[in-house]
Order: C-alpha cells, then sequence, then structure tokens
C-alpha cells in the first residue's frame, strides 16, 4: 500500500521555491550567490502597519476571529475594493484567508468537480496548474508569447472554451512576466465570458498597485459589471505592502461562493492570523505614501534590468507594465555550450548552469508553462541587480 494519496501525484513541489531553497543552501556553503528566484519584496512591511500589529498585541487582540477574517478587515477589504474599482461587496462577501494562495485553493477545492476544466493564461504562476489538478480538475493552458505582449486574445479565449469548462483564471497583472491588460483588452476577454454563462472567472490583482508609466490596472468586473455574479475578485497584502509573511489574501464573491469558501476553510486553517488581520486594516485603510514610494523604485529597476539584459547576447526581454519581474526570452543561448562546458538544451539547463557557473539565481520558463524563456525577480538592491545582470552578460558571452 502506498503511503501518499494518489492526488499527490498530480502535482509537483513549487519550482520557485526549490530554486530558492537551493541558491540559500549554496550561499549558506560560502557560494557568491545572488538570488533572483523569488517573488517577494526586499522592502521592510512599513513602519505604521507594524505599529498596527504592536497595538493589537498589546491590546489581546490575540484569539480566534471569524473564520472569513475580523468584521474590520472584512470591512477594509470591501472598501478597498470600492475605492479602487467601483465594486460593491457587502462584509460578509469578503473572505480572507492565508495569503492569496489560499484563497485560490478554497475556490478551486470548493467548485471543482473530476474533469471539470480551469482555462489558465501561460506563462502563468507556477501554482495555478496544480491547484486544479489537486481539486481533480483539468488545467487547460493558453500560450501567448512575446509576440502578444504575454496576453491571450479573445479569439484564443473562445477556442478554448468547452462544455467541461467551470473556470478562466486571469492573473492581471501577471507572475512570471509583468504583463498587464489594458482596459480594452479586458472588455474584449468579457465579452467573450458573457457568451457563456457557466465560466466562473477568477481574477488574480494582487499585483495591481506595481504597474508603471501611465498604466491603469482595472478589473474584470469592474470592465464588465455583468459578470460580477460568477466572478471572485482575490487580492492582497503581500507585494504592494511588502506583508509576505504577514499571509494575508482576501476576495470578494457571491455570497453563496463566500459561504462555500468559509465552509472549507472552517475545516482546514480556520481563520488567518488575528494580529495579521490587525495589520492589514491598517495597510488597506492607513497612509499609502509607502506604496507609492516602494513603486517607483521598482519601475526605476524594472527600467535598469530590461537595458541590462537586452545587451547580453541570445537574450530578449520586453518591457513589462506592472509586476517585479522580468520574463526574457532565451532562444538565441539555446542548442550552445557554456565555457565550463555544459551544454544548453533547455531553458532549465540555462538557469542551472547560470547558478553554477555565475551565482545567479533565476527561474526557467518551463516551471511557468512556457519553456524557451526564464524569470528575473528585480526586487532587489540597484547594486545586486547590476552585478546579475552583468554575470548573466558574461555568462551568454561564453556560449559558443
Amino acid at each position: 500500500m502506498n503511503l501518499t494519496a494518489e492526488r499527490l501525484d498530480r502535482i509537483a513541489p513549487s519550482q520557485t521555491i526549490a530554486i530558492s531553497a537551493k541558491a540559500r543552501a549554496l550561499k549558506a556553503a560560502g557560494k557568491d550567490i545572488i538570488s533572483l528566484s523569488a517573488g517577494e519584496p526586499d522592502f521592510d512591511t512599513p513602519q505604521n502597519i507594524k505599529d498596527a500589529a504592536i497595538r493589537a498585541i498589546q491590546a489581546g487582540e490575540t484569539r480566534y476571529t471569524d473564520v472569513s477574517g475580523t468584521k474590520a478587515l472584512r470591512e477594509a477589504a470591501a472598501a478597498y475594493f470600492k475605492r479602487e474599482h467601483g465594486l460593491d461587496y457587502k462584509p460578509e462577501e469578503i473572505v480572507v484567508s492565508t495569503g492569496g494562495k489560499q484563497v485560490i485553493f478554497n475556490a478551486m477545492l470548493a467548485t471543482i468537480d473530476a474533469g471539470d476544466e480551469a482555462i489558465i493564461p501561460a506563462p502563468c504562476w507556477v501554482s495555478y496548474p496544480d491547484i486544479v489538478s489537486l481539486a481533480e480538475g483539468t488545467p487547460v493552458i493558453i500560450s501567448a508569447g512575446q509576440n502578444q505582449g504575454f496576453k491571450i486574445t479573445p479569439e484564443q479565449l473562445e477556442a478554448a472554451i468547452t462544455p467541461k469548462t467551470k473556470w478562466f483564471i486571469l492573473n492581471n497583472p501577471c507572475n512570471p512576466t509583468g504583463a498587464a491588460y489594458t482596459e480594452a483588452e479586458l472588455k474584449g476577454l468579457a465579452e467573450v465570458l458573457l457568451r457563456h454563462p457557466d465560466v466562473w472567472i477568477f481574477t488574480d490583482d494582487i499585483y495591481e498597485k506595481l504597474v508603471y508609466g501611465d498604466f491603469k490596472a482595472r478589473t474584470m468586473v469592474e470592465v464588465e459589471p455583468r459578470l460580477r455574479d460568477r466572478t471572485i475578485t482575490m487580492n492582497g497584502c503581500s507585494k504592494a505592502w511588502a506583508m509576505t509573511g504577514w499571509r494575508i489574501g482576501f476576495a470578494g464573491a457571491p455570497l453563496a461562493l463566500a459561504k462555500a469558501m468559509d465552509k472549507l476553510q472552517s475545516q482546514s486553517t480556520s481563520n488567518t492570523s488575528s494580529v495579521s488581520q490587525a495589520a492589514a486594516v491598517e495597510a488597506l485603510n492607513g497612509p499609502q505614501e509607502s506604496v507609492e514610494e516602494m513603486r517607483k523604485v521598482y519601475e526605476k529597476r524594472r527600467d535598469l534590468v530590461v537595458g541590462l539584459l537586452n545587451k547580453a547576447p541570445g537574450i530578449h526581454c520586453i518591457v513589462p507594465d506592472g509586476a517585479f519581474y522580468v520574463f526574457p526570452s532565451i532562444h538565441g543561448c539555446l542548442g550552445k555550450t557554456t565555457a565550463s562546458g555544459k551544454r544548453i538544451e533547455t531553458d532549465e539547463d540555462f538557469v542551472t548552469a547560470l547558478l553554477e557557473d555565475e551565482g545567479v539565481a533565476a527561474v526557467h520558463g518551463s516551471a511557468f508553462m512556457f519553456p524557451g524563456h526564464f524569470r528575473i525577480s528585480y526586487a532587489t538592491d540597484d547594486a545586486s541587480l547590476t552585478e546579475a545582470c552583468t554575470r548573466i552578460q558574461r555568462f551568454c558571452a561564453g556560449l559558443a
């Protein structure tokens, strides 16, 4: 008899976490490693948010809360959706979970039956397909390359929908590419979804505060309110407020679905940390200057990294509109051999050799369902980014 369940065989450990762990191990062994693999801000959580958590501890707010979150946080999340996008969610339509990943997990497990399909544009975050698979669903991947700005078209979405389609999952802006859909592009997708009333929509907007230039982040229900009754609008505090370790994700959903997610969560983790919830209230309701300061720094880093990567032989990197990632093509490097004699046949070969030869940790594109590329997080300081890109240039120049 096998120890582990069959469902565990459907998934793999998170490759982004695995590469970060390998980089940490090499660094602990004395290697000179620059890790650009983790999707985590290098900024500290703003002081006003930390102060709110300290006040909550001192006030004894250290007990269980409602499974879906404190009333104060659900009200703050509802106010956030209204302020940012004009969306009207009642507090009882808000579910707070232990990070955005649990929101996705709850939604898929609460709704998918064996054989149901979930459409996922690729490149995509590594966890979407595996979460769908754990729920006994079938991930349906739609690919969109650099020539499309890493964004799918309405025609592609229409062609992917079948009678088995249960969900369309959209990450906007996107991890790993930083691609972001304009209002007009979202409307085009919405028109397709209106023709298919049995398809539910999950929008992961966790990077929406991190957009650059004149770009304005929109969300699906904002541009097409008729989709509200079958859409989950998800966000969280991890990225924009530099609160990854606090583990706060939240979503607005139709009441019946919010209750189903609450029911599932009640038998898994119950509520997320009460102290983290108090901090999240301050993040959403308090001063927002720190978010803008971080956003401006990320924008400068983006421009720095794109400029340096495009000087590396065999690499082509387009300029993303959001998040803190770039996703350059390495097609000009494939089929070559490194200066140390390693053959580069795949994107995984590329990032492995890059780590071993130059001490730069990145994530291969295949982890994001899109080979021939790699992901760099520019959520680190300018000096490290400059040195890492210089090493990448040297690595690529040494290929023959």
